[in-house]
């Protein structure tokens, strides 16, 4: 009899637990919304004016660091910048209450520029297949100018003449964005 108690106890116990768990709601925070101390965060109107951009100071959910609800009525480009990364979101606020956008959601990847062994050495990563424009300058004059469409991948190395020192200057344009990386040699 003891033995059909306890199961009979140990059955009910599940059965409660499972139950309990079945009427539980999980909530889930989207990772987009997820940024990390030091990064550096621009909000711009629907003309394209900033409003803010400074760094951001703590880890956590975008939208409950910053309060976007007193903004006015309308969309707003949020950019959040992580090192060689811009992460693009867009939301919106209406009576005060936001709602994060997905559809419009966009990452760019900036390039990279080395030099090296009097060699410049660029990347950059463009999975949206977006026309660049890259400008090579010695000491404000260009000297060299390609233009890359369709390629996934922008990986080129460019040979300087050891006996042209001085300060340079690479200018990718790609995203409707203007990337500068000045250096010496």
């Amino acid at each position: 009899m003891r033995t059909v108690f306890k199961n009979f106890l140990v059955l009910a116990v599940m059965l409660g637990t499972f139950t309990s768990f079945a009427n539980e709601m999980l909530e889930v925070t989207p990772t987009f919304n997820y940024v990390t101390k030091g990064n550096h965060i621009s909000v711009s109107d629907a003309f394209g004016e900033v409003i803010y951009s400074g760094e951001i100071n703590y880890s956590g959910n975008l939208t409950t660091l910053f309060d976007f609800t007193q903004l006015k009525n309308g969309k707003y480009d949020v950019e959040v910048t992580n090192g060689f990364r811009i992460d693009i979101s867009t939301i919106e606020v209406k009576n005060n209450i936001v709602f994060v956008t997905d559809a419009n959601r966009k990452t760019i990847f900036k390039p990279v520029v080395r030099n090296e062994n009097n060699s410049v050495l660029i990347s950059k990563l463009a999975l949206d297949g977006e026309k660049m424009d890259v400008e090579l300058f010695y000491e404000g004059e260009l000297i060299y100018t390609e233009t890359i469409d369709g390629e996934d991948v922008l990986n080129r190395v460019y040979k300087l003449d050891k006996t042209l020192k001085g300060s340079y200057t690479t200018v990718i344009k790609s995203n409707d964005r203007v990337f500068v990386k000045n250096f010496r040699i």
